[in-house]
């Protein structure tokens, strides 16, 4: 009954413990998961936390902020309150941009669901903010039946213009087929035989502002359909901002500036200068842009965002425009794809001079839109859009430096002109390997090679499945340690400081993405090894819980046959597969030149940790993690068990050595615990969000995991009888050694000592002062010499 109860009690812990471990790691797991798809992390310290208000972003040195506000700390209101106008509601409108009303069409009606008026807020000349009168669209019209209708002669061009204007106000419904229709509708109206009004091709510059807000996606799938579209709207806002004489026309995402030549400027070495200066906010506002004429050249200050600097050779020149896009969505590339959202800012140049090849001098500069602490400038081109071939092209256009902040272009004609340019990520490459990890994977890597030489010498004396699961398991862990102190740092840190790519180098060769994947196969080859040799030193610390589960529980059935054969092809094989799967899976879903990004690391070559929701495919996750807590969990359960069963099972016999019973059962079962992995559960124990705490874990998981081959040493190798005894002899041996050097050593004192007396007696001025001297000494002294000569050599 006694021991019914003690067994019932044994199992009772077991499944406890198991049960707790196994819940311990998958809290780890899901925290994992929980925080790195909410992206937490410190903000820099250089960042001044809580300076910027209402939603603005440091960024660049200054406070971004939302289109709402504005101001140094984003603090002043630049918006319009919510407002009623009749039976319509509108909410907050920034300023300069158009609210569309809470009511919206009937779900009978074309354009159902889209908002049935839409209303301005515009800053008056006085620096008021004032509501415009809501304009009110008719739901039974959709942007198919205005673009039929715009090609009607008799139709109202203004009426079309609002219309369009308020189907296209709310973006995220914006189809590629409503690009595309709203897109022709637009270029009609600029289009000078429609004899629009002034104030229908101001709203259409504001249909166009709101169509640059929509998705790049639905952007380039509509190009697919119909690229000549976007060329024809190009063109004819060209035309258009040459007749606005020295007039403007603002919207968020668009700026058209017109500007009327004078006598003395229209030849010469002076130009006109075009500037858009940094705001509050991304998005263009009424002031942000400046034009200057008979000035000299570019001229650019802190407050410069972009700048174009245009000069007409011809006499018959009497006019130019500028037209600012915030965005190259309108300049669909073939050969240039961007993945990044940076801006990407187009500027258009143009003269009213006669001729195909106009002869002008262009010159600008371009501020570089990135975050300068997560990427860094890689290369760049100095380019403009070719409407024969549908791309940027660098014909007539060459680099002139870099100045500061800004990339300089040249040109010989007027267009649209861009930079495309390439960024590298700005990788933090961390700090070598500390003296705590590198003095640790030293006692290890000695401590397996002595374990796997003394294992193979003395394996004659034990089970060879045993051996052989051992040596395995010290090799695969033997061959990790080393991998990780001389490959897990990427050799590319060196060339961080000096990249290899001159940004200022003449050459204007187009760059084919905007972000260059830095390469480096060494790098690519050591994670995988890492990878291969981490799995499988969980998977032979498995095979090595399975056997002794096989021993010690069932000692009565023996092992199955071929078995050393069996465990290997899973040991070595197993972990080649996963590796070999995981690798084909990443290279298969991505070009040549962006798989490796996505095995691994960049600041460490390591596996790879995807950020949000990609973290589900990253292969640190399903190619590691996962298997390894499986391999964790089924150890600790057999660990467990062993250690109940077995390991303090309570032994009547040993009443006497109590004391040492309990050693060496606490002695067995570390010993078990640092072959089956178990201090690896302290990884988990590192994701929680007290600094203090989780410092404290990782110092401890780095002592006793880069210290897991010392201690095999120590248990599996140190505290066998065999080893025990072998240095013991040598032990014996040693000491015996050092006293023959001993006596040898002092043989050559005395005869110096002899020689010495010897050579001063002969002097005859010293003569006397050894008569006092004992002559029979000095014969004792030569005779024990000689003696201690003959002895010392058969000792």
């Amino acid at each position: 009954m006694a021991s019914w109860r003690a067994c019932d009690l044994r199992t009772l812990v077991a499944v406890v413990c198991g049960l707790l471990t196994t819940i311990v790691l998958g809290l780890g797991i899901w925290r994992a998961v929980v925080r790195i798809q909410r992206g937490t992390y410190a903000p820099p310290a250089s960042t001044p936390t809580g300076f910027c208000r209402n939603g603005g972003t440091w960024a660049n040195g200054r406070c971004i902020c939302p289109e709402e506000w504005k101001g140094l700390r984003c603090t002043i209101a630049n918006f319009c309150e919510n407002s009623t106008y009749d039976s319509f509601t509108f909410g907050r409108i920034p300023v300069g941009s158009y609210g569309s009303s809470f009511e919206t069409c009937e779900k009978d009606t074309l354009n159902a669901g889209h908002s049935r008026a839409t209303r301005m807020c515009r800053l008056t000349e006085e620096g008021e903010i004032k509501l415009d009168t809501p304009e009110i669209g008719n739901c039974d019209l959709n942007l198919e039946i205005l673009e039929k209708q715009v090609n009607n002669a008799t139709t109202n061009i203004s009426t079309i213009s609002k219309e369009v204007h308020i189907l296209t106000a709310n973006v995220d419904m914006l189809t590629p087929e409503n690009i595309t229709s709203a897109t022709k509708v637009v270029g009609q109206i600029f289009n000078t035989s429609r004899e629009a009004s002034p104030e229908a091709k101001v709203t259409a510059v504001s249909t166009v502002s709101q169509l640059l807000a929509a998705s790049e996606d639905v952007f380039q799938e509509a190009a697919s359909e119909d690229d000549n579209t976007f060329a024809t709207l190009v063109q004819e806002m060209e035309a258009y901002s040459l007749s606005l004489g020295n007039d403007s026309v603002v919207s968020p995402n668009v700026a058209v500036q017109g500007v009327v030549l004078s006598s003395g400027n229209s030849t010469g070495s002076t130009g006109v200068r075009f500037t858009v200066q940094k705001g509050s906010s991304s998005s263009l506002v009424s002031g942000s842009t400046h034009v200057e004429t008979n000035v000299n050249g570019i001229s650019t200050n802190s407050m410069t965002e972009l700048q174009i600097w245009l000069e007409p050779l011809e006499s018959n020149t009497n006019s130019c425009s500028f037209i600012v896009y915030q965005n190259d969505k309108l300049f669909q590339s073939k050969t240039f794809k961007t993945k990044l959202n940076f801006t990407q800012k187009v500027i258009s140049g143009k003269t009213d001079g006669k001729g195909d090849d106009q002869n002008t001098s262009v010159k600008m500069a371009f501020r570089p839109q990135h975050n300068p602490k997560e990427f860094k400038l890689h290369s760049y081109a100095c380019v403009f859009w070719n409407f024969s071939k549908k791309d940027w092209d660098t014909n007539g256009c060459h680099k002139d430096g870099r100045a500061g902040d800004f990339v300089h272009c040249c040109c010989n004609h007027t267009t649209n002109f861009a930079v495309l340019m390439s960024f590298k990520k700005n990788y933090k490459y961390p700090e070598s390997l500390d003296v705590l990890s590198i003095v640790g994977c030293a006692l290890s890597i000695s401590g397996l090679a002595l374990t796997i030489i003394f294992q193979i010498v003395t394996r004659r004396v034990r089970k060879t499945s045993v051996t052989w699961v051992l040596v395995s398991l010290c090799t695969s862990m033997l061959i990790f340690n080393l991998l990780f102190v001389f490959g897990i740092e990427n050799s590319n840190k060196k060339l961080s400081a000096n990249d290899t790519q001159d940004t200022d180098s003449n050459s204007n060769e187009k760059p084919k993405t905007e972000t260059v994947d830095p390469v480096n196969p060494k790098c690519t080859a050591v994670a995988a090894l890492l990878h291969y040799f981490l799995l499988v030193t969980f998977t032979w610390s498995g095979l090595s819980a399975a056997q002794l589960y096989y021993l010690l529980i069932r000692t009565m059935k023996p092992l199955p046959q071929r078995f050393i054969l069996f465990i290997s092809l899973i040991g070595w094989g197993v972990p080649a597969i996963v590796v070999a799967v995981t690798v084909g899976i990443i290279f298969s879903q991505n070009s040549a030149s962006e798989w490796e990004l996505k095995y691994r690391q960049e600041a460490i070559c390591w596996l790879a940790v995807l950020d949000g929701n990609d973290f589900i495919r990253s292969p640190l996750l399903w190619s590691l993690i996962l298997p390894v807590t499986i391999i964790l969990i089924t150890n600790i359960v057999i660990f467990i068990v062993i250690t109940v069963k077995v390991l303090w099972k309570n032994n009547q016999n040993l009443t006497s050595t109590k004391k040492f019973s309990s050693l060496k059962k606490i002695l067995s079962t570390l010993s078990v615990a640092v072959v089956f992995g178990v201090t690896w559960i302290l990884a988990f124990l590192m994701l929680t969000d007290n600094e203090d705490i989780r410092i404290i874990f990782s110092y401890i998981f780095c002592l006793l995991n880069t210290t897991q081959g010392l201690q095999i040493f120590i248990f599996y190798t140190v505290r066998t009888p065999i080893f025990q005894n072998e240095a013991s002899k040598v032990l014996r041996s040693l000491s015996s050694s050092a006293g023959r050097v001993k006596m040898m050593s002092s043989a050559p004192s005395l005869r110096l000592r002899v020689r010495m007396y010897n050579m001063l007696k002969s002097w005859p001025t010293l003569n006397e002062h050894f008569r006092l001297l004992d002559p029979s000494v000095v014969t004792e002294e030569t005779t024990l010499s000689e003696s201690d000569q003959t002895q010392v050599p058969s000792q």
